[in-house]
């Protein structure tokens, strides 16, 4: 498969200047983003989610997740949730599921795009298939796809991550019993 047809004249039909790139099949935004070999936060993934208010297509840099309260009082919602397969072929019907261009606003669903990836000049993004995707300004997609733009993102590994780190240098900074230093210190003067 190629770039979407829809995409493509809607597109053109905008006179922005994109270009269209191919890759080797991947289908993590961290595989496309390395493919590209652009960093993540240029990368904008696109995950559609269902709220009580209906889809909303939201666009955020490969480094990071989304932030679901967050997003949820972005777009003042009372749930959100990551939508299915099944729901994706439903409303992308002439795209990869999973590929999805950051223009939901050509399938009447409206985006949200994530503040972040305004610091980005450019960015890369599917463009309908998992070998294909479009380089343009941020400035040229926020133009087109009017999205609502806010703050609702954490980075991959999160909190957890951040706590797990934070151990591991406590423990490494801790001072080793005596009897454990001579231990290594005997170890290191038999190897000699």
């Amino acid at each position: 498969m190629a770039i979407s047809g829809r995409l493509k004249e809607f597109l053109d039909a905008a006179k922005v200047k994109y270009s269209a790139l191919k890759h080797p099949v991947v289908y993590t935004a961290q595989e496309i983003a390395a493919a590209q070999h652009v960093p993540g936060r240029q990368l904008a993934k696109s995950v559609l989610v269902k709220t009580d208010a209906g889809p909303v297509l939201v666009v955020l840099p490969a480094i990071a997740l989304i932030d679901v309260k967050k997003l949820k009082a972005l777009l003042r919602a009372k749930t959100a949730t990551i939508a299915k397969e099944a729901d994706i072929k439903e409303r992308f019907p002439d795209v990869e599921v999973g590929a999805m261009s950051p223009f939901g606003n050509l399938y009447s669903v409206p985006v949200a795009v994530d503040r972040s990836l305004e610091a980005a000049e450019e960015i890369v993004f599917n463009a309908g298939s998992h070998t294909d995707t479009i380089k343009m300004r941020f400035r040229d997609f926020a133009a087109l796809a009017k999205p609502k733009a806010g703050a609702f993102t954490k980075p991959i590994g999160g909190q957890a991550a951040k706590k797990k780190r934070g151990a591991t240098k406590r423990a490494a900074a801790r001072p080793r019993p005596a009897s454990s230093v001579r231990r290594r210190a005997k170890r290191s003067t038999r190897r000699r």
